[in-house]
C-alpha cells in the first residue's frame, strides 16, 4: 500500500489561491519564521481570529513539530481492511496537535488537526486514490490522483476552505509540480464530518497499542 509523506512536509500547507499573495509554500521553515513575531503566541490564551493570524500560529506549531520538541503517544487501529494511525502532540500536558492516518490498498488520507486552546484552528486533509494505468504485469503504470483540503476555523467555525487536486502518472515525465498548483476556494465550506472524526480521535487520545475499529 501506498502511503502518503506526512510531516514535514505539512510545512508547505499554505499555499495561496493568487500570485499576488505570496505563501508560505515552498519556503524552508526558517524563511517562514522571518515573517512572523519571534514571541511564541502559543503561550497566549486567545485563539487566532483570522487567516493572517492562523498562519502564524501554524508556522509557529509546525517548526515545533519539524524540530521534535513536542512530546507524543499514539496507537494504531484496524478496522475491517483499513489500517489507522493516530499520533498525539503535547507540550506542557496540553494536546496541541493530532495527525490521524488511515488507509487500504488503494486508498490512504492524512488528516492534520492544529489545535488551540483544545479546539481546531486549522485542519489539513491529504487524500490519495491510486489504480493502475497501463504497463505490463512485470512493469505496471500506476496513477495517484491527489484531492488536499485546508480548512480555517475561528470560534468552531470554517471561515474559508480551499482545495487543490492534481494527478501523478508513474509513466509521466511531466507531472505537475504540487507548490506550482493554485488552491481554489471550496464550494462547501463546511468541516462537519472531520468535526464528527476530530471528536471521535479525542475520545481515544489515552489509547495506546494497537485497537479495533474507533471510527
Amino acid at each position: 500500500m501506498k502511503k502518503l509523506i506526512l510531516l514535514p512536509a505539512v510545512v508547505l500547507l499554505f499555499s495561496c489561491e493568487n500570485k499576488k499573495n505570496d505563501s508560505t509554500e515552498g519556503k524552508s521553515s526558517t524563511d517562514t519564521l522571518k515573517t512572523v513575531s519571534n514571541k511564541d503566541s502559543l503561550d497566549k490564551n486567545n485563539s487566532p481570529q483570522t487567516v493572517d493570524e492562523i498562519k502564524a500560529e501554524f508556522t509557529l506549531l509546525n517548526n515545533l513539530l519539524i524540530a521534535k520538541k513536542l512530546d507524543s503517544t499514539s496507537f494504531e487501529y484496524e478496522c475491517n481492511e483499513v489500517s489507522g494511525n493516530v499520533v498525539y502532540y503535547t507540550s506542557n500536558g496540553e494536546l496541541k496537535s493530532i495527525k490521524h492516518f488511515h488507509g487500504d490498498s488503494h486508498f490512504s488520507s492524512v488528516e492534520n488537526y492544529y489545535l488551540k486552546n483544545g479546539k481546531p484552528y486549522f485542519i489539513f486533509k491529504d487524500d490519495m486514490l491510486w489504480n493502475f494505468d497501463g504497463g505490463t504485469p512485470e512493469k505496471p503504470e500506476t496513477k495517484d490522483n491527489i484531492e488536499q483540503q485546508r480548512i480555517y476555523i475561528v470560534n468552531d467555525k470554517a471561515i474559508e476552505c480551499l482545495e487543490k487536486k492534481y494527478t501523478i502518472r508513474s509513466s509521466s515525465k511531466n507531472n505537475p509540480n504540487p507548490d506550482n498548483i493554485q488552491n481554489v476556494p471550496s464550494k462547501n465550506c463546511s468541516y462537519s464530518e472531520l468535526q464528527k472524526t476530530f471528536e471521535v480521535l479525542l475520545k481515544n487520545k489515552d489509547k495506546k497499542g494497537k485497537s479495533d475499529c474507533i471510527l
